[in-house]
């Protein structure tokens, strides 16, 4: 796997935020509404809808729309691209030789 790093730069920004962080603990559990994550946050719905959009567009969670509301969900896909991101960034094998590892 080539790293895409405006992709990667993407993902990452979703985890720098404690609040990110607390939303994830919170969509490990399972699929959760929007509703049900502002019950559980101290934040504003305008604050929770920045921060969904962030992990969204990351790719690490999804939503899908029922009626007026909105359901979360991790997305198994964006965590496993995001794990070989990880792990292309953290090969000190590939850092220490000629970065051809990087290209798998």
């Amino acid at each position: 796997m080539e790293l895409d790093v405006k992709r990667t730069a993407v993902i990452f920004k979703a985890f720098c935020d404690e609040n990110r962080i607390r939303i994830l603990q919170l969509l490990s559990e399972g699929e959760k509404c929007a509703c049900k994550l502002l019950e559980e946050m101290n934040i504003t719905q305008p604050t929770l809808s920045h921060h969904m959009k962030i992990l969204c567009d990351s790719g690490i969670v999804e939503g899908r729309k029922e009626g007026k509301w909105m359901h979360y969900s991790i997305s198994r896909e964006g965590t496993e691209y995001a794990r070989k991101c990880f792990d292309i960034l953290t090969d000190t094998d590939c850092a220490t030789e000629n970065q051809s590892c990087c290209k798998k």
